[in-house]
Order: C-alpha cells, then structure tokens, then sequence
C-alpha cells in the first residue's frame, strides 16, 4: 500500500503535468518546487493525511490546514451541500457515531465536511448549512479551491464527477483518522459499519 506521502508525489507530479511540466526532468524539478515544504517539516510520518499543505477556509471564513487537527481523532467526509440523497445520509450517520461515541471522547473528536462544490459552497453557504443540521463547533466545514479538493480526494481513494447539472456524482466513504492524521479505518458505502467507524474512532483515541 502506498504511504500518504508517495500518493501526495503521484498527486503533485500529475498537476505539474498538467500545467506544463511534460518532461521527466522538468517534471522533476517541479515536484521538488511543491514539495519542499514538507521535506523542511517532517514532523508528521509518511501515512499522515496531514502532510497535504493545502489551505481551505472554515464556514466563518478563516484559512484552515488540516494539520490543524492534530491531536484529535478525526471522522472525515466529502460532500455537497446541494446533495439530496446521499451527502445528507452520510451526515446523519456522522451524526448517529457521534451518539455512539464515549462522553469523554465525544468532547474530542471532531467531525470534518469538506465540500466537493468549489463555487457553490462558499463559507457563507457551508454556514447556512450548518444551520440548518444543527452542527455545533465540533464539526468543521471546509471549502477548498478546485486542487485542494483534487488533492484531498486522491489520498482519501475517493472518487467524484461533476454532472452537466451541477451535482456530483461520488463515492461514499467515511474516513477516521487517528491523532497523528493517519488513516485508520474507512467505511464505504452507505448502509451498516457504524458500530465499526465508532469502535475506531475510539480506538483512534488511544
């Protein structure tokens, strides 16, 4: 299995393709330009989902790393706010884990929504959204630009497409992560699994 660190290579090197880097050297140089930031910290190990640097921006519009999450267990979801079927499913057994979990660590994990909409879901929306579910300050909603969230999904092994009427089509894939931001249990698909999720979310803790 890859580690985080190697997908986030792969990742780098084909948006340096992308942009223009078409050559073995070039593209080389490239990923050494983008990458250099994570070899001058190598606080987190090579599994960590937090060795990704890119910024996203909270529902009350500060700039936030997931890095930042450090020290916390962490349940992961991609979504869109406009989802109508499957994104609000997936939120309510987020939800439904987080009555499962311990007192003591329901005051610690953190439930993460990080939307696939880059233009749609913007921190004023995300807020309307966490409105209208009832989110308090344990979860956090993040919009990121179009690479972060290319990024983050890659590592997470999620797949997504935006349909020509806006929606996206998408995998549904719970993601836990333990302190340190390394990936410790998935749960794909959308029915059964939470006894499960729960179970490694608090083994996350330990």
């Amino acid at each position: 299995m890859k580690t985080i660190a190697t997908r986030l290579l792969l990742v780098v090197s084909a948006a340096c393709a992308l942009t223009g880097a078409v050559g073995r050297a070039e593209i080389k140089a490239c990923c050494a330009e983008k990458t250099a930031p994570l070899s001058a910290a190598p606080a987190f190990s090579p599994d960590s989902l937090y060795q990704l640097e890119a910024h996203f921006t909270d529902d009350t519009g500060r700039t936030f790393t997931l890095g930042e999450l450090r020290g916390q267990p962490v349940v992961l979801n991609m979504f869109f706010s406009a989802c109508g079927y499957a994104c609000p499913l997936l939120v309510t057994d987020l939800q439904a884990i987080r009555g499962q979990l311990p007192a003591a660590i329901r005051a610690r994990a953190i439930f993460v929504l990080v939307s696939f909409d880059t233009d749609r879901d913007t921190p004023a929306a995300l807020a309307t959204y966490r409105a209208q579910r009832s989110l308090d300050p344990s979860w956090k909603l993040l919009h990121g630009d179009a690479d972060a969230v290319r990024e983050l999904a890659a590592l997470l092994g999620l797949k997504y497409k935006q349909e020509t009427d806006g929606s996206f089509s998408h995998s549904n894939l719970l993601t836990v992560l333990n302190a340190e931001g390394v990936i410790v249990h998935q749960r794909s698909g959308l029915e059964g699994g939470l006894p499960a999720t729960a179970a490694a979310l608090i083994a996350a803790v330990k």
